[in-house]
């Protein structure tokens, strides 16, 4: 299998270890993302995934799905239509409706061209950006879910996956704001969680982000402020950057204010 589908289907996997346990009730709570709920954030996986699949496998019924999600996405009415779409699926049915289906999926993705092109929202991208993107909203909205139920995460070197992402996307970020990319991008020294050290960019002590690889991709997902992290921040480039770094698609987010989005209890 595609390693970036193992990587998807193993992060599926540990968020669904996290959840399935859950009662009825404690999968409505809220979480500190937009007031969704656990509820929300599974059925929100579950639907994109779905998409995915159908860019995939299907490129007509992937445009008949989309023409569908258009109209309440200009209207900010997303979660309206993404619960409408579940129907009456949810709470636990919902969690084992979105294992089962992830369970399906990954080795489609897995067994298919890596360099394939599928389509999606935007551009098209290859069978492997699209993988990694269903890997890195797993991850994403995850967080929240761990943020939610107090759980500190374990995270494997598999986020190794996202930091590429957040790397590739430094230029997105400024371009979706109407800016020029800042030159150079920042060097990065990121400790794994295996230990191991990850460096891209060309070396430099006046343009540097150092620190732990899975507050990078906090970071970059908007999971954390920069504040909230102990990154270390070397360079004009660097903090602007890291101010307001976005590696998904889609209109220019701010990232959460300080101190908003942490571990319960914490």
């Amino acid at each position: 299998m595609m390693q970036q589908a193992q990587d998807f289907l193993d992060e599926c996997e540990a968020l669904y270890a996290l959840v399935e346990p859950l009662s009825d009730e404690a999968l409505d709570q809220k979480t500190a993302f937009k007031d969704w709920t656990i509820n929300d954030v599974i059925g929100h996986l579950h639907i994109w995934n779905y998409a995915a699949d159908l860019s995939l496998i299907d490129a007509d019924k992937f445009q008949e799905f989309f023409k569908q999600v258009v109209g309440p996405a200009a209207q900010g009415k997303m979660k309206a239509f993404e619960r409408e779409w579940l129907g009456s699926v949810k709470d636990g049915a919902l969690v084992e409706t979105w294992r089962d289906f992830f369970r399906e999926m990954a080795p489609r993705f897995g067994a298919a061209d890596p360099s394939m092109r599928v389509q999606w929202a935007g551009p098209s991208m290859s069978v492997r950006s699209s993988i990694t993107a269903r890997l890195m909203e797993t991850w994403a909205h995850g967080q929240e879910v761990y943020d939610a139920l107090g759980v500190e995460r374990v995270n494997e070197d598999r986020i190794r996956n996202i930091v590429v992402l957040g790397v590739n996307t430094y230029g997105w970020t400024f371009k979706v704001r109407g800016e020029t990319p800042p030159a150079p991008m920042p060097h990065l020294e990121l400790t794994a969680p295996s230990g191991e050290v990850w460096r891209y960019g060309d070396e430099s002590d006046k343009e540097l982000i150092e620190g732990l690889a899975e507050e990078f991709c906090q970071v970059v997902t908007q999971t954390r402020n920069i504040a909230d992290t102990s990154l270390a921040v070397t360079g004009p480039n660097a903090a602007d950057w890291m101010a307001k770094a976005q590696c998904f698609a889609g209109p220019p987010e701010p990232p959460p204010p300080p101190g908003t989005r942490k571990t319960a209890g914490q």
